[in-house]
């Protein structure tokens, strides 16, 4: 019975939470130091994430995934609201923090309603130079990455300019990049595929050398050609490895991808946060940071269900 009485709170703790950050907003006013926002937008959330763990917590009765997820995720979700909280404290009801840096939660939410339409506009441009940068970083990456682990002639005269080259930051060329190419779109579609290049080559090419060459003199010895050495069994053999670059190059192309919108770009979340901040509009800045994290957590996501796909007997080695 104790047991079942403490599941059932640990699944109740997200709600308590919420309603704790609610009675902590009705009750105390903000700081008048903090313009006033147009609407109580962060009511509106904080009513909208209650009915939302109270409706998860009445699901939990009737699937039993959704009640041990809730079990075990409940006590963290209390503590996220109650920082939530704290955050809400320091900042809106008592300014403690400089005003112009540290806004309230209904400044910051604003910013997402009233500037909507730029928002997505900067989702999408940024979403597209990262698409297109990580797919010739991948791409080249690959290509590099397989002759440079199959062919010992190759990776005698590449790899040292390799070397030399790779371990130099993408961003570090954003000056030499700009003027050589013709337009910033250009210069940042490359700084991004070179920030995703040199992870996936090195990985790539690291996996196909460290592949038994007991499996390739079974290959040859069953008149495998060159070309079925490869791609039946180097490349499924370093996939592993592979994933690996791929996401350590993503994580860089994150990086070059801010980096590079704030020289030149018209659009972009790097651009946005560089014009708020420019304009000391520090709730834009926030907003800006928010989307970045949600941005980086949906492609980092959809990643790992690829690899899972593809490598489902590694599950749980590497897990997000």
């Amino acid at each position: 019975m104790n047991q079942k009485i403490q599941g059932l709170v640990r699944r109740l703790l997200p709600a308590l939470g919420i309603a704790l950050a609610i009675l902590v907003q009705a009750a105390l006013p903000d700081d008048s130091a903090h313009p006033a926002a147009t609407k109580s937008y962060y009511n509106f959330l904080l009513l909208f994430l209650l009915a939302l763990s109270l409706a998860v917590f009445a699901f939990s009765f009737a699937f039993k995934k959704i009640r041990d997820s809730l079990t075990l995720k409940g006590p963290f979700f209390f503590g996220s609201a109650l920082l939530l909280t704290l955050i809400n404290l320091v900042t809106a009801k008592f300014a403690l923090l400089p005003v112009i840096f540290f806004p309230s939660y209904d400044n910051i939410l604003a910013v997402f309603i009233e500037q909507t339409p730029l928002l997505l506009k900067c989702i999408w441009y940024s979403f597209r130079l990262l698409i297109l940068g990580v797919f010739w970083g991948i791409l080249i990456g690959f290509i590099t990455g397989v002759f440079l682990g199959f062919s010992k002639k190759v990776y005698y005269w590449i790899n040292p300019y390799i070397k030399l080259i790779g371990p130099i930051p993408a961003t570090a060329w954003i000056p030499l990049v700009l003027t050589t190419f013709p337009t910033p779109f250009g210069a940042s579609v490359f700084i991004i595929a070179l920030a995703v290049w040199f992870p996936v080559q090195l990985m790539t090419s690291s996996g196909i050398q460290n592949t038994s060459k007991v499996y390739f003199e079974v290959g040859k010895t069953l008149g495998a050609g060159t070309f079925f050495q490869v791609f039946k069994i180097a490349v499924p053999a370093a996939l592993p490895n592979i994933f690996q670059g791929v996401f350590n190059g993503i994580c860089a192309a994150f990086i070059a991808l801010m980096t590079a919108e704030m020289f030149g770009a018209k659009y972009g979340i790097g651009w946005y946060i560089s014009w708020q901040k420019a304009m000391m509009m520090y709730s834009g800045v926030y907003a800006g940071l928010i989307m970045i994290a949600l941005f980086c957590t949906v492609i980092i996501t959809a990643l790992f269900k690829v690899r899972k796909r593809l490598l489902g007997w590694q599950k749980g080695l590497i897990k997000w």
